[in-house]
């Protein structure tokens, strides 16, 4: 698959997204008009830079507001067209975007319409130029992608087709299954965005809430599974309009968009795979047709099986160190060759690093996975664009596959074992005698905190690399504002990440002040705050209103409520369990909570966030 991206997509100068769509690794770009409007470098030496760069430039855009219009402003509409084609031959480029009229239409008639883009289509062909028609969503007259595409019929001229973009179809939930009957050599480009459900008018949400593939809610997989059987074969590229991506570091964001298309090739085989296995059995036949368009694949991995440890770094961990043992958790020793201890409670493994931690207070640095194979594992995250990270090892030490997360969180992809044991413990060694825990705790969930400027990315990021699923996103009220909530987790929820997005005056660092927690599921979480309370923890203390209101909804017995209160429990129910929860007093910008799930409960005590969120901001500033 021929990859591409718009120009209007990244922040900095034209020559700046170029050089970075080339360190990302397109194949080329389409030039967005402003961009060479506005920059300093001539048509001819563009055309240069791209060749130095190795990139195609595949398309000019956009051209507006050209059909059904008078005589006059027709005439005024082919002279400025025929300035732009000159131009591209300066540029060196073939193709150009004409949109459908949005401002200056004024005759709905399919037969002008189609007279006036046959003059266009013959001028352009004089200059050895292709017209890629596109029913913009919010087209005046033409809105529709097969209205679009009649037009392209009825003219019927080698140097006019259309241009598919997803945003525009998929925004006006256009059925994309006639995309298959159009004639591939009429698709003369095809553009892809994804983009969050959201309920307002398209023009806004395509100007700011495009976003690149798999980080919204579009069937893209679909869309270019149809483009696929139709037999097309030229770019796909992406077009995404976006507030943060036009404000976020350059090459980051292009790396970010290579990674959504290498995902969208691959969830488009497979989409494909699955949909021609679904015809071949109904027809009795097992063949598989081959199209035009070659998609390639990823190595095959499976989703986590659960979290092997959580790592915090601090340079100072004596309070990290006390609160672990007030919560029960056992210290098993230090590393035999590097500077870092090992706290367990049954299955949960908590790392505490003080290598290169000069002057930093707690903060969570890594987190471990259990997969299947590591170093397939990582090999598909690396050709996904995860920057490798590597720890220096001993000979007989175990080797972690790790890679860096956009909020710069190491991740390491370890061997996984059907006990839930780590191989890498006896590394660790001397730690405190003590009678082994009679809770069977496990890492229930992580809570990160991350950059406004990354958190579609962290999105795709564990979404392509990690096989997680993303659930419906949440606002949580915090005295601070309002902050996004998006879950990630794998489908038995053995492995939950929660991506929590800071409020705006906390954005600008919320790597260093926004916090973050681990939680960890045990099977008696009140015996466990008994216990943790006789150790000296010092709890979140919860207000005596909300428990007035927990009783309100959900009428509890006396003594439990009172137990709930006493322990500074929280507490919630759906129709399919319990959830009670605790959470510690907050170290550097970490904390911890406990948790137990009863039933079938598969939340996060969503309705106490607030709370957390208020105690906490009050507890923040009184210090």
């Amino acid at each position: 698959m021929r990859t591409g991206i718009a120009t209007v997509c990244l922040s900095g100068t034209l020559k700046e997204k170029m050089q970075a769509c080339a360190i990302a690794g397109f194949d080329g770009i389409e030039i967005f008009e402003q961009d060479l409007v506005t920059s300093p470098h001539s048509p001819e030496e563009v055309r240069t830079m791209a060749a130095d760069l190795g990139l195609g430039l595949d398309l000019y855009q956009p051209f507006r507001d050209f059909d059904g219009v008078t005589p006059d402003l027709l005439k005024a509409n082919l002279r400025r067209a025929e300035a732009k084609f000159k131009l591209m031959s300066r540029l060196g480029m073939d193709t150009i975007l004409v949109c459908s009229n949005v401002a200056t239409a004024t005759i709905d008639d399919d037969e002008l319409r189609a007279s006036q883009l046959a003059e266009l289509a013959e001028l352009a062909g004089d200059h050895g130029v292709k017209v890629a028609y596109e029913a913009l969503a919010w087209g005046k007259y033409v809105n529709d992608y097969e209205h679009a595409y009649r037009s392209v019929e009825m003219v019927d001229h080698p140097n006019l087709g259309t241009c598919l973009d997803s945003f525009h179809i998929l925004s006006r939930d256009w059925d994309t299954a006639p995309i298959e009957q159009i004639n591939a050599e009429k698709i003369f480009f095809v553009q892809v965005a994804d983009a969050p459900k959201l309920s307002m008018d398209v023009l806004s949400w395509s100007r700011h809430y495009r976003v690149f593939p798999g980080e919204g809610q579009f069937e893209l997989a679909k869309f270019m599974g149809h483009v696929v059987r139709a037999g097309y074969t030229g770019p796909v590229s992406l077009e995404v309009f976006n507030d943060v991506f036009r404000q976020s570091d350059v090459e980051r964001t292009a790396v970010d968009a290579m990674r959504s298309l290498i995902w969208l090739e691959e969830q488009s085989a497979k989409w494909l795979a699955s949909t021609s296995s679904e015809t071949a059995a109904g027809n009795g036949s097992a063949s598989r047709r081959r199209y035009p368009m070659e998609l390639a694949t990823l190595p095959k991995v499976n989703e986590p099986a659960g979290f092997n440890f959580a790592e915090v770094k601090a340079d100072d961990t004596a309070q990290l160190e006390k609160l672990l043992g007030q919560l029960g958790f056992e210290f098993e020793g230090r590393h035999r060759t590097k500077d870092v201890q090992l706290w367990t409670m049954g299955q949960a493994r908590v790392i505490i690093n003080e290598q290169a931690a000069s002057h930093s207070e707690p903060a969570i640095a890594a987190l471990g996975f259990d997969v299947d194979s590591p170093v397939i594992a990582s090999a598909r995250a690396q050709q996904l664009k995860a920057p490798v990270v590597a720890r220096k090892v001993q000979a007989d030490e175990e080797v972690f596959q790790g890679i860096s997360a956009p909020d710069s969180t190491e991740i390491f992809l370890c061997q996984g074992s059907p006990d839930g044991t780590a191989a890498w413990t006896h590394e660790f060694g001397e730690g405190l005698e003590h009678v082994s825990s009679a809770q069977n705790a496990v890492i229930d969930h992580v809570n990160l905190a991350q950059p406004w400027q990354h958190f579609d990315e962290a999105v795709l990021f564990y979404t392509s690399a990690l096989a997680l699923e993303p659930q419906p996103f949440a606002e949580v009220p915090s005295p601070s504002g309002l902050v996004r909530s998006q879950v990630m987790e794998t489908t038995d929820g053995a492995v939950r990440l929660v991506l929590n997005l800071a409020p705006a005056q906390q954005a600008q660092s919320a790597r260093k002040t926004y916090q973050e927690h681990i939680a960890f599921a045990v099977g008696d979480l009140v015996a466990t705050a008994r216990s943790a309370r006789d150790r000296g923890l010092e709890f979140l203390q919860i207000p005596a209103n909300y428990y007035e209101d927990l009783d309100a909804r959900f009428d509890l017995e006396p003594g439990f409520l009172a137990t709930l209160k006493e322990l500074n429990l929280l507490y919630d129910r759906d129709a399919n369990g319990e959830f009670l929860h605790f959470y510690t007093a907050t170290v550097g910008s970490v904390f911890f909570e406990m948790v137990e799930r009863r039933g079938n409960y598969d939340g996060y005590g969503a309705p106490n966030a607030p709370v957390r969120h208020a105690v906490q901001y009050d507890s923040l500033h009184r210090a």
